[in-house]
């Protein structure tokens, strides 16, 4: 009898095992309906882009997801994306000389080749900086939604959500439906129109570096030789500043505090800048999908900056001249 009973109880545990195991399957492939986002909110959830995916929501119909990096697509992208997702090179969006966002003509083409028009709800992963790059570029070209998954790809295979392996094929279009670029007001390239903006006393040119690149230790690249910074900016600290341990962006207020340390307030014309346009797309993004329009970029960065030796540059920490 307690041999019977051992076997029961041993059948019921592996029973209860088994049934564990198919639920949380289950859970992985249902339907997911998450609740809407706004067209202007960039940073969203994996429970939203799975839903997208899964046709629960109004950009089921014309969405491209798109992973962002450097290069041609890397061992991990094949290995295991976003299913449907397609590799974006960031080599397709600046040109070679001075890293800007290339001409509105070619980033048009980029739009066609890649099936985006201004009405296509594109959604971006990556690394922070270079999904932000590309988001950025996007929404100049006049894409009216752009979105991130906030946390990379680790968000969305930390709730289980399944990956894909294939070969992925773009579907491309011939009309974008709008004027490249339908906001030139999001980003300014060149060093001289800093100048003149810095003209204003409330204009406030904000270096998303380093704090030793910030001072001039270092210039943060093995391709820029000079170090500094354009004479006038504040400091406002570097990329993982903005992101969390689990690579999602802070909060506005969050971001309010780190400006705030010199001076930054929503009242100030801000222009955001790095070294050549990535870093700097993050607190652009955070603000802008706050409703922020006094914000901008500052596309050429220190790189196009240190080009002119005509140009002023800082060294040292400018509140104590050292």
């Amino acid at each position: 009898m307690k041999k019977l009973s051992l076997l029961f109880v041993i059948f019921l545990f592996l029973s209860c095992g088994k049934t564990e195991t198919t639920n949380q399957a289950a859970t992985q492939t249902d339907s997911v309906n998450a609740a809407p986002v706004e067209k202007q909110r960039v940073y969203v959830s994996a429970d939203w882009v799975k839903s997208v995916i899964d046709g629960n929501q109004s950009q089921s119909s014309n969405y491209v997801i798109l992973e962002a990096s450097w290069g041609e697509p890397s061992a991990d992208y094949k290995k295991a994306h976003i299913p449907g997702a397609l590799h974006i090179n960031t080599d397709l969006i600046e040109e070679p000389n001075y890293w800007n966002v290339r001409t509105p003509e070619e980033i048009e083409q980029v739009m066609k080749d890649f099936g985006i028009s201004k009405d296509t709800a594109v959604i971006i992963y990556g690394e922070p900086s270079p999904a932000a790059r590309v988001a950025l570029t996007f929404l100049w070209a006049g894409v009216e939604e752009v979105h991130i998954l906030d946390g990379n790809l680790k968000a969305w295979t930390d709730m289980g959500y399944a990956t894909s392996n294939n070969d992925e094929k773009a579907t491309p279009i011939e009309d974008v439906g709008v004027t490249v670029p339908a906001h030139p007001e999001y980003i300014i390239s060149l060093p001289e129109q800093i100048i003149e903006k810095q003209k204003d006393p409330n204009f406030k040119l904000v270096s998303i570096r380093s704090w030793d690149e910030f001072i001039g230790k270092i210039s943060g690249y093995s391709y820029i030789e000079k170090v500094g910074e354009p004479k006038g900016a504040v400091w406002g600290r570097d990329e993982f500043d903005y992101v969390d341990d689990n690579g999602k962006v802070i909060s506005i207020d969050e971001a309010q505090k780190i400006w705030n340390e010199w001076g930054v307030t929503k009242d100030n014309e801000i222009s955001f800048y790095c070294g050549t346009g990535w870093r700097a797309a993050i607190p652009f993004l955070i603000a802008y999908q706050e409703g922020w329009t006094n914000v901008t970029l500052f596309d050429g960065g220190w790189y196009v900056w240190q080009m002119n030796p005509e140009l002023p540059i800082q060294l040292g920490d400018p509140r104590t001249n050292n």
